[in-house]
């Protein structure tokens, strides 16, 4: 087996050559053992979804044998985001769920997400909980495990998630034009049940489940796949549009002059409505980018907590801190109701409520949210034989005069801006994401950290 494939926050590779139906039973019996030593029984309850990637289906069945052969209840969600399937194991109290999905990457991907509940909270396995164990059992491949038989329960979620968030929410909404491009993926499934009880008019761009992803990647963090989707808000006058990733866990907006909005103005936007609810609650911050969410969350009474990037993190933090909220600039949202996991649909409804109360359009709404301008992510390669730590440190000889902080990679904060770089967690590369309180700043003082980036032998990618 491939350890390459056990990565920071999934199990993932290219399918057959690195994950295939023959090493996944391995996988699926390392993830069982894992579950039953931290969860302290066997008798397990997993949910257990798939998205709609051609190897999906065949993995997915390999998987729910290999559990039912353990004598696990298995309850098959079928085709669902990832979202639905943290919903599942949350709202029924089910023990653990196991997502079959490589979220955003191309279609020669698969994986798979995989987490158990303790005190209805979700724990994510990931680096910092659990992942090297799973490797380590899957690498021995040593199991005894008698044969026995499981139950297996088929059920869909994704209304009963619909129905949890708009409770939640309790949203005002108006007849509004969205246009929604899901990247025929599982964005699709949420979006068609959240719009079929509106009066919205829902335009719909690129529906169908299709696992060769014949339009574009699913990935809306490159902006590049947007460009559709923008045209034809400009097009057809829409009120805001919405793209979602591979497995629905990530989620874009884009305003009706067809300007992508900052996921960092979305959390504003989300913290400014649970703060004007419940003040005194703790918000989760992307260290990346600060400035917009922590104004937000000081203006309305909460408490700012600066967290690490990494969903999997983000969720063990909310947990430990007893978070209401977090957004990540990647387009992740978590919530405290969901037991730290993200949940889009939420999120949907947040926005629709507040165009729907403030009656003002998108644009204006996140303008006056903003205080603070951001660069948008540039990635870097380092020079042969050098390595993250060493680099970030010579990187932070040259700004001594600002407030360094080296929680995740580096950040340097000034009076009117600041800069946070850190390595990838999946590629060989550094990021570098800069913010300022004026535009024009932000472009002058992003040219100088990049001129030192480079200066050290770093290459642009």
């Amino acid at each position: 087996m491939d350890s390459s494939i056990f990565r920071a926050y999934d199990i993932r590779g290219i399918y057959p050559t690195e994950l295939n139906e023959t090493n996944i039973v391995t996988v699926t019996n390392a993830i069982y053992q894992f579950f039953t030593e931290k969860l302290g029984k066997k008798n397990l309850t997993i949910a257990l979804g798939r998205d709609m990637r051609l190897s999906s289906p065949s993995l997915n069945e390999v998987v729910r044998k290999t559990l039912l052969n353990l004598g696990i209840t298995v309850v098959d969600i079928g085709l669902s985001s990832t979202p639905t399937v943290y919903f599942s194991v949350y709202h029924f109290k089910y023990d653990a769920g196991i997502q079959i999905s490589a979220s955003h990457n191309p279609k020669q991907w698969n994986g798979i997400k995989f987490f158990y509940r303790v005190d209805n909270k979700l724990i994510k396995v990931s680096k910092n909980t659990g992942m090297d164990e799973v490797k380590n059992l899957a690498l021995k491949n040593e199991f005894t495990f008698p044969e026995s038989e499981g139950k297996l329960i088929n059920k869909e979620v994704v209304k009963e998630e619909v129905d949890y968030a708009f409770q939640l929410v309790n949203p005002k909404i108006n007849k509004f034009k969205v246009i929604a491009d899901t990247a025929n993926a599982m964005g699709a499934l949420y979006l068609e049940e959240i719009f079929k009880r509106t009066n919205c008019e829902l335009i719909k761009m690129n529906f169908e489940l299709d696992g060769n992803m014949p339009v574009h990647e699913a990935n809306p963090i490159k902006f590049e796949t947007l460009k559709d989707l923008q045209e034809r808000i400009k097009k057809e006058k829409a009120n805001f549009g919405i793209a979602t990733d591979g497995d629905g866990d990530r989620i874009f907006f884009i305003d009706e002059k067809s300007q992508i909005i900052p996921s960092t103005l979305i959390s504003a936007l989300i913290a400014r409505e649970i703060l004007t609810r419940n003040k005194n609650e703790k918000i989760l911050v992307d260290i990346r980018y600060t400035r917009n969410t922590v104004k937000v969350v000081k203006d309305f009474g909460g408490t700012p907590i600066i967290n690490m990037v990494g969903h999997a993190l983000i969720t063990e933090t909310l947990n430990k801190e007893n978070g209401a909220f977090s957004g990540e600039s990647s387009g992740h949202y978590f919530f405290r109701e969901t037991g730290g996991a993200e949940s889009s649909v939420r999120v949907i409804y947040y926005l629709m409520d507040v165009l729907s109360k403030y009656n003002k359009p998108l644009s204006e709404i996140i303008t006056e949210l903003l205080s603070s301008y951001e660069s948008g992510e540039f990635n870097f390669k380092l020079p042969e034989n050098e390595n993250n730590q060493n680099f970030l440190k010579k990187i932070s000889e040259s700004f001594k005069d600002g407030t360094i902080d080296w929680m995740d990679g580096i950040s340097v904060d000034y009076p009117d801006w600041r800069f946070n770089i850190r390595g990838s967690n999946n590629e060989p590369l550094i990021r570098l994401n800069l913010e300022a309180d004026k535009e024009e700043l932000m472009k002058e003082k992003l040219a100088k950290v990049k001129e030192k980036i480079i200066s050290l032998g770093a290459v642009s990618d």
